[in-house]
């Protein structure tokens, strides 16, 4: 994990340097853990944190069935880009700025994660159900981040729009205004 000025000057402010190398030096990495996987594959949501060509950021929610996102190698997972809006924000985004984070958090039992790294994007190979293209992100770094101002929330149920096999989501209602133009697939 790196500190650029902006982070050292504020740790030099705060007295924090030192413990922010030691969370560095022990908690950060670039390898998933078996512990990492687990906890990845069980989240039905994270948010993902891409920036523009000029840096500007934009963060999206990306949710799905746990297991919709996949650590496919040691440094590497990958999650499916469902049909949308159409405004490709996140997805534009990484076209011309591969940076990105991604933040898991489970809500039920307060923890963590961040994955800071590069994507790619894919065309679908038939990996994930409903997927336009895959999305795989390269991490540069693994990090859990302190949970202790996670609010507790639970799950009640899943979207009733999320792709799935042997289903057929319903039509989400704000399409019904824009018709006209909505891609002919």
């Amino acid at each position: 994990m790196n500190y650029h000025d902006g982070s050292r000057r504020l740790q030099e402010r705060f007295d924090s340097r030192r413990l922010a190398d030691r969370l560095a030096e022990r908690l950060s990495r670039s390898a998933f853990t078996a512990e990492d996987k687990a906890f990845i594959e069980s989240r039905h949501m994270f948010f993902l944190a891409t920036a523009d060509a000029s840096g500007r950021p934009d963060c999206s929610y990306k949710g799905g069935l746990p297991g919709f996102v996949r650590v496919t190698g040691s440094s590497e997972l990958s999650f499916p880009s469902y049909d949308g809006n159409g405004m490709f924000r996140s997805l534009g985004n990484l076209v011309v700025n591969p940076h990105v984070g991604l933040l898991f958090l489970d809500f039920e039992h307060p923890r963590r994660l961040r994955v800071n790294g590069r994507a790619r994007l894919e065309d679908p190979t038939g990996e994930f159900e409903g997927a336009q293209l895959t999305v795989r992100v390269r991490a540069d770094a693994i990090f859990p981040n302190c949970p202790r101002y996670i609010h507790r929330l639970q799950l009640v149920e899943a979207s009733v729009y999320v792709p799935r096999s042997g289903y057929e989501p319903p039509e989400p209602g704000w399409k019904q205004n824009f018709r006209d133009v909505l891609p002919r697939d």
